[in-house]
């Protein structure tokens, strides 16, 4: 049942009572710099916080061989033993509404040179409406929405009336496995929400990602007598060029997939690292690069990979040296399909009558080519998953900063979502 206006406005009113606190928080764990393998300060921080507001905690270190059998699984070549997931779960008195989770991922992407950020990545700063800092947008900002929605109802006496699990994981920027083994531990819900920052508008499409890496073996000789060897650096170049071949023709394909037939470029191919050589007066023996690539919704990431496969030996294959010693290719990433959040749910019916009453103005929703952790929702827990944030400007690049009116009424709309999926019930 809707919300009553009265209780709308009251709502909202205790989210802006709070809002002050809510950024204060958001600075503070977005001076924890959570890059991949060192996300555990901020999950401490994070247990720490719901575990004073009565959540009933679990805290727990991702063990590979725990998740490695299920399809959403992503290979890794990294040590985990950081990699800890946090999951705090309020439970009322008698079940009376529908479940949810709220989740957020808490790694954030490598910060780039310090001297390109006009101030320093992890020391987040305010200027007006925008709040600096190396993840504040993707997604910090969003895990202080979650827990503060919840804080608002809060300070009018209320908490919801059905099992809501705040979950803070890792991996959301190279695996999402993070994700996959909370939800293998047991943790589902009627509906879930991820408040990534996506300009105030709801994902209804998202492409899948692969992770890989090629290796090249040349052969060696002095600079001197180049044209005998083998460039294992200007092979690499010649790969490149053919998987861009393979990002054009799958770009092609963009009318078979419902809701990416108007997107200009829905798959996107890009060299992320790349290495190589011993010295600079010998031909390099080795080279190698990272790739990442997008996949369409309802693309299985093997039959992906091995177009991949396919790609890289049709071009050694015009190469002499490497046709008699083709390029090894790992997948070290992200394995992941992309996902549809089907049109009709009750929990976005929900969700575009909060928006309203928060932003007075209509819920859009849109198509990113980007990956998301709510696959793992609609994929594999059949949970209608609303991927829905704040805008923002600069992820992934420098002076990475995130819209503040924007994270407010985003924090009023999950209040107002909570209050009518699950209910209310006194504290």
């Amino acid at each position: 049942m809707a919300l009553s206006q009265d209780l709308e406005r009251s709502i909202l009113g205790a989210v802006a009572d709070g809002f002050d606190d809510q950024l204060a928080f958001t600075e503070t764990l977005t001076r924890y710099p959570s890059l991949r393998g060192q996300e555990h300060t901020a999950q401490d921080f994070l247990f720490r916080e719901l575990k004073t507001r009565g959540y009933t905690m679990d805290r727990w270190t991702i063990d590979v061989d725990d998740i490695a059998h299920h399809p959403g699984f992503s290979p890794v070549d990294v040590d985990y033993s950081n990699a800890q997931n946090v999951v705090g779960t309020l439970r009322p008195r008698e079940e009376k509404g529908r479940s949810l989770v709220l989740n957020g991922h808490v790694d954030v992407v490598p910060e780039g040179p310090h001297e390109m950020w006009t101030s320093p990545p992890f020391e987040p700063r305010r200027d007006g409406d925008w709040m600096y800092g190396r993840g504040v947008a993707d997604m910090k900002a969003g895990i202080a929405a979650n827990i503060f929605a919840v804080d608002a109802l809060a300070r009018l006496g209320y908490r919801p009336a059905a099992t809501l699990y705040q979950q803070s994981v890792v991996e959301e920027e190279c695996t999402g496995n993070g994700a996959l083994a909370a939800l293998l531990r047991g943790y589902n819900a009627d509906a879930a929400i991820i408040p990534e920052p996506e300009d105030d508008k709801l994902v209804r499409a998202n492409c899948g990602v692969i992770w890989f890496r090629v290796r090249v073996q040349g052969i060696p000789v002095h600079v001197r007598e180049a044209g005998s060897g083998a460039n294992a650096i200007e092979a690499a170049y010649e790969l490149i060029r053919g998987l861009r071949g393979l990002e054009a023709e799958w770009n092609a394909r963009k009318g078979d997939h419902r809701y990416f037939e108007e997107l200009d470029h829905p798959i996107n191919f890009n060299v992320g690292k790349i290495r190589g050589g011993d010295w600079a007066s010998s031909v390099p023996a080795w080279c190698e690069f990272d790739c990442r690539i997008a996949i369409y919704p309802g693309t299985p990431a093997r039959e992906a990979a091995d177009e991949i496969e396919a790609t890289v030996r049709s071009v050694s294959a015009g190469i002499p040296f490497l046709s008699n010693n083709p390029p090894e290719v790992t997948f070290n990433g992200f394995f992941a399909e992309g996902y549809v959040l089907e049109e009709g749910s009750e929990a976005e019916s929900t969700l575009s009558r909060a928006h309203v009453a928060s932003f007075e103005a209509p819920l859009e929703s849109f198509v990113t080519p980007g990956y998301l952790d709510g696959r793992v929702f609609a994929i594999y827990g059949n949970t209608p998953c609303l991927v829905y944030g704040p805008v923002s400007q600069g992820i992934h690049g420098f002076d990475e900063r995130v819209y503040l009116p924007s994270v407010q009424r985003v924090t009023g709309a999950i209040a107002l979502f909570i209050a009518e999926w699950c209910g209310l019930e006194p504290i």
